[in-house]
């Protein structure tokens, strides 16, 4: 299994949006856990901040942490101690982290739709087997996920923002509703919201930095940027870095080795 590091200059770099003077970001796209992909693009960010010295870079997670890859909860852990590490790490919510929290919480309807999304990965993460989860029914498979999620994966989840706003720059999840002030967004649309944002192509408020909806490169366009390249389906897990009114792309590539049966 190799890793490919992909670093280059975005081609809209000299574009005039720009983050606060002073300060470098690193958005990061959907993780869906790939615990393999998030540490190496962890350390080819360290290793991009060391080259250019400078300020210290400040990440932001776009969400979608957990789900369809096997490690959720090796993600979650990751990131936990990442924020102890650096505690200018920021989270948004996605729409994953959102029916994770609601299924763990005992509803119903929303374990059903984890399940189907790809929740029974996630599960699985924490320790629970196949044949405990091809078993079980929705009310014993509740119990089970409760009893096998720590507080501090709860906690660390309810944490999470819905919106952040640098500069020119907003970075949600999924996107913005299209003439909706961002004062005036709501939450489900920042976590959901697909055809009606990605079919857009006007200016908005601000330059939106989103993950949600994948695509084989990085999307970029005058008014939106998208960085969720698949990291469960092709293998590949985007950050994109902003200092005043530059940008540029790191990518960690790996195809995942299923464990043998």
């Amino acid at each position: 299994m190799i890793a490919k590091l992909f670093s280059r200059r975005s081609k809209n770099s000299a574009m005039a949006a720009a983050v606060p003077e002073g300060r470098r970001l690193y958005a990061i796209g959907d993780i869906h856990g790939r615990a393999d992909l998030l540490d190496g693009l962890l350390a080819r960010i360290l290793a991009d901040e060391q080259a250019r010295g400078g300020p210290a870079g400040e990440l932001i997670f776009l969400g979608d942490l957990v789900d369809r890859g096997p490690d959720s909860a090796q993600v979650i852990e990751r990131l936990i101690a990442l924020r102890e590490q650096r505690p200018g790490t920021r989270f948004l919510l996605g729409n994953h982290e959102e029916v994770f929290l609601s299924a763990l919480g005992g509803d119903r309807k929303a374990l059903r739709l984890f399940h189907r999304i790809g929740g029974a990965e996630t599960i699985l993460s924490y320790g629970i087997t196949p044949a405990a989860y091809a078993a079980a029914d929705f009310d014993e498979l509740a119990a089970m996920f409760q009893a096998a999620v720590p507080d501090a994966h709860r906690a660390f989840l309810e944490s999470f923002e819905d919106m952040i706003i640098e500069g020119d720059y907003v970075f949600v999840h999924a996107g913005v509703r299209p003439g909706v002030a961002l004062t005036e967004q709501r939450p489900s649309d920042l976590r959901w919201i697909r055809e009606e944002f990605l079919s857009w192509g006007d200016p908005l408020e601000k330059v939106v930095v989103h993950g949600h909806s994948i695509f084989e490169e990085v999307v970029e366009l005058p008014h939106r940027i998208g960085l969720d390249t698949g990291a469960y389906r092709h293998g590949i897990l985007t950050a994109m870095a902003f200092e005043g009114c530059d940008r540029w792309i790191l990518q960690e590539q790996r195809q995942f080795e299923a464990a043998a049966a």
